[in-house]
């Protein structure tokens, strides 16, 4: 904690505090000391905290200069085709298959529905 200062070191540097400043003005001064550590760690995370999101600033605005305009990365008109090994484009993915009712059961779409609680008249 302390780095190189052992316990008796520690312990001689309280007692010459002591001595030096009484026993009335070293809680004050114990107060002052802690107060102006806890500012200095504060300002010290801050300014960590500044220069880290301008390095994250700086590197979105890389990414943003590097990427490809989204308009020309995606194409809807033509199917994308990828040179097989020959160097012959591949064929396109085969569509998925057609699964509305009528495709999957046509007889189930002609079929009547009957209303249970409909009565005769």
């Amino acid at each position: 904690m302390f780095g190189s200062l052992g316990i008796p070191e520690l312990i001689l540097i309280f007692i010459v505090a002591l001595i030096v400043f009484g026993p009335k003005r070293l809680p004050e001064i114990g107060r002052t000391l802690g107060k102006a550590m806890g500012e200095f760690k504060k300002a010290t995370d801050d300014f960590k905290n500044t220069i880290e999101r301008e390095v994250q600033v700086e590197e979105l605005k890389q990414l943003a200069s590097t990427t490809v305009p989204i308009h020309e990365a995606v194409s809807r008109s033509e199917p994308v085709t990828t040179p097989t090994a020959t160097g012959e484009p591949a064929e396109p993915p085969a569509q998925a298959a057609d699964l509305t009712p009528e495709a999957v059961n046509p007889e189930a779409v002609n079929a009547e529905i009957v209303n249970p609680h409909r009565t005769a008249i």
